[in-house]
């Protein structure tokens, strides 16, 4: 009898389980390039903007894909920050080369030039983009599709957006609108932190709102995902995690960096130098409990707070001259506890309102404050000690407005 009870035991939790664990299947908009479309893209001379998270349900990348493919001919690559193939670390100057394994001429966006230059352009007539974001303003790889985008209108070259995943969901949208005054290569639109849209959402509002240039005409085709939910997260999916960069090394980090990136504004270590940036924070002035009772005092929901004590330091590809570099830093560590009640962005500003109220002498901002965050009223309010409820209703009306106005340009349900 006991043999049985086990037996019905097993197969209960082995087929009741799986419903709950099993992934969706995805196709993402490079897979569907490759089975459906490649009809697109036969005698054209084609460049491509993209980098090492352009990576096939098989695990190749699409470029290497591509250029074994008879009669499609790819005569440039361009890369966003951190390079073709992932490898620089954030904020380093990228420099134009050959990409090892292909042979192709490689064009850097993240040095002299932001944008394709119209010599880099010459004899292309057909741009793919192929980037995967991590769903917020101050990434950098949106900056980088406005700017291609707008190149591809400029010189009337017809361009594929290769749509993605957003890996944090299309629900989540939150933070200010990013005013004109600070716009920049990390607010490159009027649109808030977390924006809850896709690459491929984002060029048809960049294009349709006619940010790039009230005169410009784009010739854009996307090429949508299959099979994806806004209220999913990238878990969800079959998809393999890339990094999309050196330092989002997990959905974790992406669920919790709209709010936490906020810390590069201060003169408080993000955790670059360890090895869970963005979910590590902390400077030498700081008392890790004084800061997780204040924190607490805010009752924010879905996150868990720890102390920690670390000391960063460089990290080949991830890490180079971290702050507090070789200093021990008293600080937090960040668990996300329930996904979808916690608010990334409100905790970022919390966290910037905590350090203040308990160390008004020691904290510093930086310039980039106020690009990142997008409104330099925000700064003004949390010095003023204004709480974190106060300052995100001051965003609340202009947010509003955008998600209505984001309502004509979505993809998916």
């Amino acid at each position: 009898m006991k043999n049985y009870f086990a037996l019905f035991t097993f197969l209960l939790l082995a087929y009741s389980f799986p419903i709950f664990a099993q992934k969706a299947n995805i196709q993402t908009g490079a897979d569907l390039l490759i089975k459906e479309n490649l009809n697109l893209l036969k005698n054209k001379n084609i460049g491509i903007i993209t980098n090492h998270t352009a990576v096939l349900n098989n695990g190749i990348h699409l470029v290497d894909s591509l250029h074994h493919i008879k009669d499609i001919n790819i005569i440039a690559l361009f890369g966003p920050e951190h390079g073709i193939r992932g490898t620089e670390p954030a904020g380093k100057q990228v420099d134009n080369s050959i990409d090892e394994a292909t042979g192709i001429p490689s064009y850097s966006l993240y040095g002299k030039n932001k944008k394709p230059t119209a010599e880099m352009l010459k004899d292309i007539n057909l741009l793919i983009f192929d980037i995967q974001d991590v769903g917020a303003r101050f990434y950098t790889y949106i900056s980088t599709l406005f700017y291609c985008i707008q190149a591809a209108a400029e010189n009337n070259i017809p361009i594929i957006i290769l749509d993605r995943p957003n890996p944090i969901g299309g629900i989540y949208v939150e933070g200010p609108i990013r005013k004109d005054d600070v716009n920049s290569f990390v607010g490159i639109a009027p649109i808030p932190i977390a924006h809850g849209m896709t690459i491929g959402e984002l060029a048809k509002m960049f294009a349709g709102e006619k940010w790039i240039g009230k005169d410009l005409r784009l010739d854009l085709k996307i090429i949508q995902l299959n099979n994806w939910r806004k209220k999913n997260y990238f878990d969800d999916y079959n998809l393999p995690w890339v990094s999309p960069s050196p330092n989002i090394s997990d959905l974790q980090t992406a669920l919790v960096y709209p709010g936490t990136c906020l810390v590069e504004g201060i003169n408080v270590s993000e955790g670059r130098g360890t090895n869970a940036p963005f979910l590590t924070i902390g400077a030498p002035y700081i008392s890790s409990d004084k800061l997780i009772s204040e924190i607490n005092k805010l009752n924010l929901k879905g996150v868990n707070l720890s102390s920690i004590k670390f000391t960063p330091e460089d990290i080949k590809g991830k890490a180079s001259n971290p702050k507090y570099k070789g200093i021990e830093c008293n600080g937090i560590s960040i668990q996300i506890k329930d996904r979808k009640k916690f608010d990334a962005v409100k905790f970022g500003i919390s966290l910037v309102y905590a350090i203040n109220k308990l160390y008004p002498n020691d904290l510093k901002f930086r310039d980039g404050f106020d690009l990142l965050v997008g409104d330099k009223k925000i700064k003004e309010m949390i010095l003023k000690g204004e709480n974190p409820d106060a300052i995100t209703r001051y965003w609340s009306n202009e947010l509003s407005k955008f998600k209505n106005l984001r309502k004509k340009y979505l993809l998916y349900n």
